[in-house]
């Protein structure tokens, strides 16, 4: 029963990981490299990679679509594992509807004079799942 809860949860996800592989894949003939951990394919990828952390030319570090997270460096897929894991279980739950309802709720926060990305649902959840997966 366990595999095959997991791989209904695959497929379920399974348009958004493809969307992440499509818009990646041009980058691996520029340096890009893919590793797999926890069934999540994790790719470093040169062109988001941050020279100067304080100067950011994208508002995030690491990106998820699916079973595919995206960041600059080992190093960022290292440290933001936990937090980008969590985003993929929530495409696990959401499916394609993700795409939806994550601008969504920061349209919702921007209405209600939230913050867009660090009041959005699904960021503050991602950020308490990634604390307590750290600290266990």
């Amino acid at each position: 029963m366990n595999s095959l809860v997991r791989l209904a949860r695959y497929a379920w996800a399974s348009p958004c990981t493809l969307v992440g592989l499509l818009l990646v894949a041009p980058t691996f003939l520029f340096g890009a490299r893919a590793q797999i951990v926890e069934g999540v394919i994790e790719i470093a990828d040169p062109m988001f990679e941050v020279p100067d952390p304080q100067k950011n030319w994208l508002p995030f570090r690491a990106i998820t679509f699916g079973h595919v997270v995206v960041a600059g460096s080992t190093e960022d897929l290292d440290l933001l594992r936990a937090h980008e894991h969590a985003h993929v279980r929530q495409y696990e739950g959401w499916g394609i509807a993700f795409f939806i309802a994550y601008p969504a709720s920061s349209l919702w926060q921007l209405l209600r004079g939230g913050r867009p990305y660090l009041d959005n649902w699904f960021e503050v959840q991602a950020r308490a799942e990634a604390g307590r997966r750290r600290y266990k």
